[in-house]
């Protein structure tokens, strides 16, 4: 019986430290992705750990949980750094990622429904209305949410975790710009073509659109990148 007490309460202890390791994963990916842990910063164990009033073991199983996302670089004997993602690295990203997003469209094709189009279209038409106003903080998580949706109703998960892999990468590569370069009307436009594609039922008319829309983020991208490089230019 003391025996049989002391496992359950090692499994209870187990459970708590995972659930515990869960949210801090959460927390910490939410400070990296929304850009208060910058790129190369490193992580304060002591501070991090008081914020969130838990100990350490905790924590290391988080950043360890991070660094298998490509989140967090773990370095022996200096520490946990947010990752940084040069803009070669980030150029051959978008490649990847639109094959992968291509092959994204080509699958919901065939699994497209009417409650699907209603819902993707309620997108675009919110997308519109905030394009209207070039309020690019309200833009940014629609658009996010609007590709979330249309990969995870794929129902490949592993589709899906590459995809999402590929988009925390961007953000670290501060790909925020891609979408202001081009400008958000011009971005939603995109996404229509894609929905239309999709509704069309055509699989290699939606592998196309899905295709294009992220190689001409690419060109978006890389756009900022030579603005940014001009601007240095002139300052020095």
């Amino acid at each position: 019986m003391y025996q049989q007490m002391k496992t359950d309460r090692s499994d209870l202890m187990v459970l708590r430290t995972s659930s515990l390791t869960g949210v801090l994963e959460r927390e910490l990916e939410h400070l990296i992705l929304t850009g208060e842990l910058k790129p190369g910063e490193r992580l304060n164990e002591i501070q991090i750990s008081t914020r969130f009033g838990t100990s350490r073991g905790p924590l290391r199983e988080a950043t360890r949980s991070l660094q298998a996302k490509g989140l967090v670089d773990i370095i022996r004997n200096r520490g946990v750094f947010v990752r940084s993602v040069s803009a070669k690295e980030a150029l051959e990203i978008y490649d990847v990622r639109a094959a992968v997003f291509g092959l994204a469209g080509r699958l919901l094709a065939d699994l497209v429904t009417d409650q699907m189009l209603t819902r993707l279209n309620a997108f675009l038409d919110q997308m519109d209305e905030i394009a209207a106003g070039k309020d690019f903080d309200e833009y940014y998580p629609v658009n996010l949410a609007f590709h979330d949706y249309l990969v995870t109703s794929t129902g490949n998960e592993t589709l899906v975790k590459e995809y999402k892999s590929f988009v925390n990468k961007l953000h670290l590569a501060r790909a925020r710009g891609l979408v202001q370069a081009g400008g958000l009307s011009v971005s939603n436009r995109e996404h229509r073509e894609m929905v239309d594609a999709l509704a069309s039922g055509n699989r290699e008319r939606a592998q196309e659109a899905f295709f294009r829309h992220v190689e001409r983020s690419k060109i978006r991208f890389r756009s900022t990148l030579e603005a940014l490089d001009a601007t240095v230019e002139v300052d020095s």
